[in-house]
């Protein structure tokens, strides 16, 4: 029986020997299809022709921007987990304005009509929606950049959620609490992060190969970025102690790596039994790291160096976390003191 594939012209030809020689075609292209029906190389080559005949159905539209968009290295290098996120926002986006064509976007009206559909899905989502809007506008830029958009009319906007994390540190009586009711695995994973300043997926990836026995050296996922951190005495510690049941230096009690859902629960489980009240994140570590530093002495340069943040990011995170500790303050009190009574004294 002979099953007729939806798409898909099957063309035979006769050989010179006699045999009959098979071709497909994707119909809506023309294009040739390599491999055989039912092979991994024949779905990839019917999915790929099938993309290449939607970008020329859309050609022109804010779809067929977004499709180049994630066709572009500037894509292509970021993080898996940016990508993942960034792919759900910009479905949403392409259900909205994907047959939107080009040309009404460069309309001097376009701004306000945008700026409405954010205003719309702020009333309930406003983080969601600021996600979106974001989405897009980076979509627009790449393409102004290159030459596909007079200029990009969502550039700047108003955010609708305007909550901040920036004042939300770990402090001792958080971490004591925490380490306390902690598994050995998640307190090495605190230690880690606190005395790295890491993000979270980039710590679960860590393989004992970037630990030299004094530093840690590594390429953050996030701008890939490559990073040196001499270990403090206790993070080498509780390196040269911590068994090595894996290629990652973080693991299960059984000695198997971590999944990202894995550790999210495993770590909020123990926050739960740690009963800290705060609206504490994993993520909050890596400010909390940057004060750490401060504290100690560092310069915003050093700070930089070790977390990966840029200058910018770290004077800007000082700055608002700086206001909930109270060690530079007495610090700064105590020379205030000690210039006083130099002063008194050489009088």
């Amino acid at each position: 029986m002979r099953v007729k594939l939806k798409g898909i012209n099957t063309v035979r030809y006769p050989a010179a020997n006699g045999t009959t020689q098979t071709y497909y075609y994707h119909r809506a292209t023309g294009k040739r299809l390599r491999g055989e029906p039912g092979t991994a190389e024949f779905a990839a080559s019917f999915e790929e022709a099938g993309r290449a005949a939607a970008q020329e159905r859309s050609a022109g539209t804010v779809s067929w921007l977004i499709r180049q968009y994630c066709d572009s290295q500037q894509w292509k290098k970021l993080a898996e987990s940016t990508r993942t996120i960034g792919a759900l926002n910009l479905k949403a986006c392409e259900a909205k304005w994907g047959t939107t064509p080009l040309k009404h976007v460069e309309n001097p009206k376009s701004r306000a009509i945008f700026l409405r559909w954010h205003d719309g899905l702020a009333e309930t989502q406003p983080r969601a929606a600021d996600n979106k809007l974001a989405a897009l506008a980076r979509v627009f830029s790449w393409g102004h950049d290159r030459g596909h958009l007079s200029h990009n009319p969502i550039a700047t906007f108003e955010r609708a959620y305007g909550s901040s994390r920036a004042e939300l540190i770990w402090l001792p009586e958080h971490v004591a609490a925490f380490e306390a009711v902690a598994s050995l695995e998640i307190e090495l994973a605190l230690l880690l992060a606190l005395h790295t300043g890491q993000r979270q997926g980039d710590l679960l990836r860590l393989p004992w190969s970037a630990y030299d026995g004094q530093a840690i050296t590594m390429r953050q996922g996030k701008g890939g970025r490559r990073v040196w951190i001499p270990g403090t005495v206790a993070l080498r510690q509780a390196l040269d102690s911590a068994p090595r049941r894996a290629t990652t230096i973080l693991t299960k009690a059984d000695g198997s790596s971590w999944t990202k859902s894995a550790f999210h629960h495993a770590w909020k489980a123990v926050f739960e039994r740690a009963k800290i009240t705060d609206d504490l994140h994993f993520h909050d570590l890596r400010g909390t790291a940057v004060t750490m530093l401060s504290e100690a002495g560092c310069t915003p340069q050093e700070i930089a160096t070790i977390t990966g943040h840029t200058l910018a990011s770290v004077n800007k995170i000082l700055e608002v976390y700086l206001a909930r500790t109270k060690a530079l303050a007495q610090s700064a009190i105590v020379k205030l003191d000690a210039h006083r009574r130099n002063a008194r004294g050489s009088s």
